[in-house]
């Protein structure tokens, strides 16, 4: 097998002699490439944020930001990183190297004061500033748009980075003054050409390994063989594992390339998703197509979290916090599990037996999402939280309801933060259904939805107020959809 192997600013570097559990950060900055900082390790500040080429979902490469923090080197064996300092071009010799549009607006708009952030966001910037049809489709010709700038850069691509000397708004500026790329610029050309194909991976060092099995069925033999390993797509989750508790794995597999589990296949009767596509991917490949899933990407994390995470990953932790469940839980979805001896679905109502715990066996892993057709028409996803964007909910409601003739013939309700699980408020549901849709029936259903669940006093929240939330989310929806008549 190959001796693993990132290509960095263009050039193979060898992975070895860090260990599998060597972060992408450190790995870089044991070479020299110090743009690249450390703020927080656990994937909440961006000061990291590097580009990789991925498989793309409008033409053949994406340039993607991620958190260098959370991903271990030995998980990008085969593939390309752009770092800040390989975004800039090189002149002739004895020049200094040209910058990238990118740096050059941060640099003239007053984007950088101390400039230890500043790395991080040149990279997410940039990522953005090759997204295909940035220019063409996302633009606000009056500049109306606060969260879209004219040039259609959308600032939710650096939702994931913090500043905190500069100030946002010369940030922005740079943002929204970015033109389109270059016909001669060499990424964006990149993009036209296939990414990096995946490869297999068994890196092993200090008593531990880093496996990335080349099939699914390899994928299977691994884990049976292997009950102590850690199974990984995104790493968002298991990268802060490694560096803010120092946990170490004697194995883990990743299973974020195998093509098995990276599909989106649209049937008559459901939708299923692959478990190790990334939230960003499902994003723009289901284009709005599941209008509940649409209203909670944006609220998942930040966009760098997004384009690691996975569906599979936020089901497998089993977090009763987890933003995804109480939504898939509305949508009444299906979990698809696979082990080497064969396959089988469970609905998600009845994956979750405990904190962190469910009925997915030793050896098992997650395939897919199944979210069944048709869809309810009345939705929505409230996330309560302490800042609008990329914090971890107090609480989480999913609804999705049919209603029609003015009677609620359907009620799902899923809930997350206030039990040791996310669960269905069934109460709720009862309290709803077979009910005329009026401001007395909704009030009555969110005096039972307040009872729903066994909340707790923490950090985030308090117990009352998280009862107290159920309620007011449902009174929530009556008054977003007082009209809702039929289907």
């Amino acid at each position: 097998m190959v001796a693993a192997r990132i290509t960095v600013n263009g050039s193979e570097t060898p992975i070895e002699p860090a260990s599998p559990h060597t972060t992408v950060l450190d790995f870089l900055r044991e070479r020299g490439l110090t743009g690249t900082k450390e703020g927080c390790a656990e994937g909440e500040c961006g000061a990291c944020s590097v580009l990789v080429a991925r498989p793309g979902v409008d033409k053949p490469t994406d340039w993607v930001a991620v958190n260098a923090c959370l991903i271990p080197a030995a998980a990008l064996d085969g593939q390309e990183v752009v770092t800040s300092e390989g975004l800039a071009t090189a002149g002739e010799p004895g020049t200094p190297p040209a910058l990238h549009p990118v740096q050059e607006e941060m640099a003239v708009r007053g984007g950088s004061q101390c400039g230890y952030c500043t790395p991080g966001f040149v990279c997410s910037m940039a990522a953005e500033y090759y997204r295909p049809g940035r220019c063409a489709h996302d633009g606000q010709a009056d500049g109306a748009d606060l969260e879209h700038g004219p040039n259609g850069f959308d600032l939710h691509a650096l939702s994931g980075n913090l500043c905190r000397c500069t100030g946002y708004r010369p940030i922005r500026d740079a943002a929204f003054a970015v033109g389109a790329p270059a016909g001669d610029d060499p990424l964006a050309r990149r993009r036209e050409q296939s990414p990096p194909a995946p490869v297999a991976t068994a890196y092993t060092r200090d008593d531990s390994a880093f496996l990335r099995p080349g099939t699914l069925d390899e994928a299977l033999r691994l884990l049976r063989e292997r009950p102590d390993a850690v199974v990984v797509a995104g790493s968002t989750d298991w990268g802060v594992e490694v560096n803010i508790r120092s946990r170490r794995a004697p194995c883990v597999i990743a299973v974020d390339r195998l093509p098995e589990l990276r599909t989106l296949h649209v049937a008559s009767d459901h939708i299923e998703i692959g478990a190790a596509q990334s939230l960003t991917e499902i994003e723009r490949r289901l284009d709005g197509r599941v209008p509940l899933l649409a209203e909670l990407f944006p609220l998942f994390a930040s966009r760098l979290i997004r384009n690691s995470a996975t569906l599979g990953g936020n089901l497998g932790t089993g977090s009763p916090i987890g933003d995804s469940p109480p939504v898939l839980l509305a949508l009444e979805a299906s979990v698809v599990l696979a082990d080497a001896d064969g396959r089988r679905e469970v609905p998600l109502r009845d994956y979750f037996t405990g904190y962190r715990q469910s009925v997915r066996r030793p050896g098992e892993l997650i395939l897919a999402v199944r979210v069944p057709l048709p869809l309810s028409p009345v939705t929505a996803f409230h996330k309560i939280a302490k800042r609008r964007f990329d914090d971890i909910s107090s609480v989480a409601v999913a609804f999705a309801l049919d209603i029609e003739d003015g009677t609620v013939r359907t009620a799902r309700i899923g809930l997350g933060g206030v039990a040791a699980t996310p669960i269905r408020a069934l109460a709720a549901e009862a309290a709803l259904e077979g009910r005329a849709w009026t401001a007395e029936t909704v009030e009555a259903a969110a005096r039972v939805l307040e009872a729903e669940g066994t909340p707790m006093d923490d950090h985030r929240a308090s117990a009352g107020y998280r009862s107290a939330m159920l309620g007011r989310s449902l009174l929530k929806l009556y008054a977003q959809h007082t009209e809702a008549v039929s289907s």
